[in-house]
């Protein structure tokens, strides 16, 4: 049975696994090599720490297994990844329900920033862009990418 849960320091390997396993298997598909180690390094091991030690960073099992994983800071939903193997079977649908309602509960809107891949995901879900950026990351290529929001009420 899927439960969503809240991660603790113990699973700071788990969440960095999902984390790194979904970007090198996914994002180079859609991103140049520069982007992805962008992705990567954004995802450091000291930012996901901190979030994880926050109460901040979430973790969907499901029959003992760790599917994928969550960060919601506020109103803005991050780092929502789920394992290569565990994709197309609800776990996405499922983090992004359960991020919604918790953001719900003190906010109007949801706030995301999309990557390429699952830009069409959120566009379903009802979010909209609202703005859109273009930054250099450092390892000689672009990144754009839109920020998508949502209106909860």
């Amino acid at each position: 049975m899927m439960e969503i849960r809240l991660a603790n320091k113990e699973d700071f390997d788990a969440v960095r696994k999902i984390v790194r396993d979904t970007i090198n298997d996914v994002y180079p598909k859609y991103y140049p090599s520069g982007a992805v180690q962008f992705f990567l390094d954004h995802h450091s091991d000291e930012s996901i720490r901190g979030d994880i030690l926050a109460g901040k960073v979430f973790l969907i099992d499901d029959e003992g297994k760790t599917a994928g994983t969550l960060t919601v800071s506020e109103n803005e939903i991050g780092r929502l990844f789920v394992l290569p193997e565990f994709q197309h079977r609800g776990y996405g649908k499922a983090l992004l329900d359960f991020a919604e309602e918790k953001i719900a509960l003190s906010h109007e809107n949801a706030i995301i920033h999309a990557s390429l891949p699952a830009k069409p995901i959120y566009l379903k879900r009802g979010y909209r862009e609202i703005d859109y950026i273009i930054g250099e990351t450092g390892h000689g290529d672009f990144l754009c990418r839109d920020v998508m929001a949502k209106h909860l009420g």
